[in-house]
């Protein structure tokens, strides 16, 4: 099978037209305006330094909602023990940079490119784009990061320096988004990590069907700094 390759102009090929594993066209560029379009259509971005950039809109999605989100006995105490300091958007560059810098079992080298670095970079600052980061000790052990769009929060990836901490960060985020009206998490393709969390699989055609619904509403733009009003202690 012949994968599409894009060209200057935006434009996706039909979702149906995805090989099994989910690839659905190479090439194009990291424009800003060309990742939204793909957000919205259900695609990401996801390669290597060694590839062209790959576009994938995988069968089936894996997605969380925020009203099913699972919270062990261990991790509400965990929680409640105020281990962490948790802050969004404070630090968005320096958690890609660890995410791309964390190893992973299951991956030879890492998806998150420097030029991937800096377009993210720069939705961020359009107000899109939103870190959690995790502290202990005054220093940044945890954190996550995404792109909010509508009603839906397009979780890309996260890492972890200490016990709990990505947990921490992320189960704290999906609460204050519930708070906001965001109604699903995209976690893309299954993990057993965000299974423990409540993340579910859903066919490609449901996870489309819903998106469209979800991103007709006004998303929550700007900085999140002020969501959470955490203590320096």
């Amino acid at each position: 099978m012949q994968i599409p390759q894009l060209t200057k102009e935006i434009k996706f090929p039909p979702p149906h037209l995805a090989t099994e594993e989910g690839l659905l066209a190479i090439g194009g560029d990291l424009r800003v305006e060309r990742i939204m379009a793909a957000y919205h259509q259900g695609i990401f971005p996801w390669y290597s330094d060694e590839t062209p950039i790959m576009w994938w809109n995988p069968d089936p999605r894996f997605v969380l909602y925020p009203s099913r989100l699972k919270i062990s006995k261990s991790m509400k105490q965990v929680l409640r023990q105020n281990r962490f300091k948790i802050t969004f958007d404070t630090a968005f560059r320096e958690v890609m940079e660890s995410c791309q810098k964390s190893p992973r079992s299951d991956q030879d080298g890492t998806w998150i490119t420097n030029e991937l670095i800096d377009a993210f970079e720069k939705i961020h600052e359009l107000g899109a784009a939103h870190s959690v980061e995790v502290w202990q000790d005054g220093e940044l052990v945890g954190g996550l990061y995404g792109l909010s769009i509508g009603r839906v929060y397009f979780g890309e990836s996260m890492f972890t320096r200490v016990s709990n901490a990505s947990k921490a960060g992320f189960i704290t985020l999906v609460q204050e988004m519930s708070k906001r009206g965001i109604e699903m998490i995209d976690c893309q393709v299954y993990t057993s990590h965000l299974e423990s969390l409540g993340a579910e699989s859903i066919s490609r055609d449901q996870f489309l069907g819903q998106l469209e619904v979800l991103l007709d509403f006004e998303s929550n733009m700007g900085k999140w700094t002020n969501w959470l009003q955490n203590d320096e202690s």
